[in-house]
């Protein structure tokens, strides 16, 4: 292959060099994973790490010695030249230094910025449209619970299935497969059922197919128990651009429904902040637009909780809680708010509201697999593959203790000690659920852990509650 970096010009618009984000491209947050096509070659998929843009492009593995040259500070040809000297450095082999010219560096800079990739008035124009789509609704519009509806109209239907279909279908499709999954996950439990409403639960965010009996050990739990009158999520930014502990102004809606926002509670959080900090709170609000963490638990929610008269749910208020690892609590840029002054607030709004509150951790722990980084697989019967499960799994209950002992402050120093080495990747809105309802005990009711058996990741999470 002569240019093996250069995509199909067909699908690539014109290289501009007099506009200044193609002279001197300046690539955004991307994520890049490999994609093996059906003639067992590898390419170069990439995509927007911060999921405003829904692009995905395809190009040639080389491509990604190009492309941490592209910061703004040098033009095409300076990218094609240091994307060589990498390359070298990387053992690439000399017959392909011919593909590291400043024509197929143009072409991918094309690439890039058609899709959103680069810094400039394309990805500008995505960011403020998905800002001004945001901002037009009191709700944001379900997402990943959508698809999820669609899908179980899918299995039944056929792909023909119409859109109309998916409307008329998906909910009660849905209903029926959180019911079928509660009563699976608590038919052999010896206590099926809580006697009050906890003051906390702690489930996971994973996709429901693999995190469902975690999800259900936890709100199956409450069916029986009375109705809380406010909900509020704590969830993990994956995507967006906060630094800290980023809320929402809005509701959210499901396939099952709406659920308003708590704007009474939210102002009381508010309230016990700086005018800064207050700011800070929903400065990147935005990030909630794209982030399930959030979205996943409210149709368990809406279902469970419903007023029988009228069907709406119970009121939420929804924020994602930073890593406090990297920075001691604060934010990562030390621009966002830290979590102390967010739990504190929180403490304080759960406090003087009145009716019942349920406080919802939405946390995933170890991440491991090639996916990851990590080059030992955890599938296989070989003593390897066995030792490296057995290790994240002691791992995980070791610090599942800590939180079943409500110790976050020796949890998040056991973690850092460690250097997270697992990844957990919800340690934040776990010690704010802890702290905020200030926890004596978490009653830590099923751990699970899900992996493909390509090795490609396993995931693990808990269910928990606080009384």
């Amino acid at each position: 292959m002569s240019n093996p970096i250069q995509p199909d010009p067909r699908d690539v618009p014109p290289f501009n060099p007099a506009s200044p984000h193609h002279a001197r491209p300046k690539i955004r947050a991307i994520q890049g994973f490999p994609v093996h096509t059906e003639d067992g070659q590898t390419i170069l998929g990439i995509r927007d790490a911060r999921q405003v843009s829904d692009k995905v492009i395809f190009t040639n593995p080389l491509a990604q010695f190009m492309l941490p040259h592209m910061t703004g500070e040098h033009g095409v040809e300076e990218v094609a030249r240091r994307a060589w000297a990498m390359a070298q450095q990387h053992q690439v082999p000399a017959q392909f230094q011919q593909a590291f010219n400043a024509e197929n560096a143009r072409m991918l800079v094309a690439q890039l910025d058609a899709a959103g990739f680069l810094e400039g008035p394309v990805f500008d124009g995505m960011l403020a449209e998905m800002r001004s789509s945001f901002d037009s609704s009191e709700v944001l519009p379900p997402a990943a619970t959508a698809d999820f509806a669609d899908a179980l109209v899918v299995q039944e239907v056929g792909q023909e299935a119409t859109a109309e279909q998916k409307t008329q279908m998906g909910p009660e499709k849905l209903r029926r497969a959180l019911d079928q999954w509660m009563d699976e996950a608590l038919k052999p439990v010896s206590d099926p059922s809580f006697d009050a409403l906890p003051k906390a639960v702690f489930a996971p965010h994973l996709d429901y197919y693999r995190g469902w009996p975690n999800y259900a050990h936890v709100y199956g739990r409450m069916r029986v128990v009375d109705r809380p009158d406010r909900v509020i999520i704590l969830g993990t930014n994956h995507f967006g651009m906060g630094t800290g502990v980023t809320a929402c102004d809005k509701g959210f809606a499901t396939p099952l429904g709406v659920s308003k926002l708590d704007s009474a509670f939210a102002d009381a959080v508010k309230k016990h902040l700086s005018a800064e900090q207050a700011r800070q709170l929903f400065e990147h609000r935005y990030d909630h637009e794209r982030e399930h963490s959030i979205e996943l638990h409210l149709p368990w929610i809406q279902h469970v909780f419903a007023d029988k008269s009228t069907g709406e749910g119970p009121r939420v208020f929804a924020a994602l809680v930073h890593d406090p690892l990297p920075n001691n609590g604060e934010s990562y840029d030390n621009n966002g708010l830290g979590l102390m002054p967010f739990v504190d607030a929180l403490q304080k709004a759960i406090a003087e509201s009145p009716g019942r509150t349920l406080v919802v951790s939405s946390a995933d722990l170890s991440h491991i697999g090639r996916s990851f980084g990590d080059q030992q697989t955890f599938v296989g019967e070989d003593q390897n593959a066995a030792n490296f499960r057995n290790r994240v799994v002691q791992h995980d209950q070791a610090m599942l203790q800590l939180v079943a002992d409500a110790k976050p402050d020796e949890l998040v120093a056991s973690l850092a000690w460690q250097e997270n080495w697992s990844r957990w990747c919800s340690l934040g809105n776990i010690v704010a659920a802890i702290k905020a309802t200030r926890a004596e005990k978490v009653k830590i009711l099923h751990y699970a852990a899900a992996g493909d058996d390509q090795g490609v990741a396993m995931v693990s999470s808990f269910a928990g509650a606080v009384f």
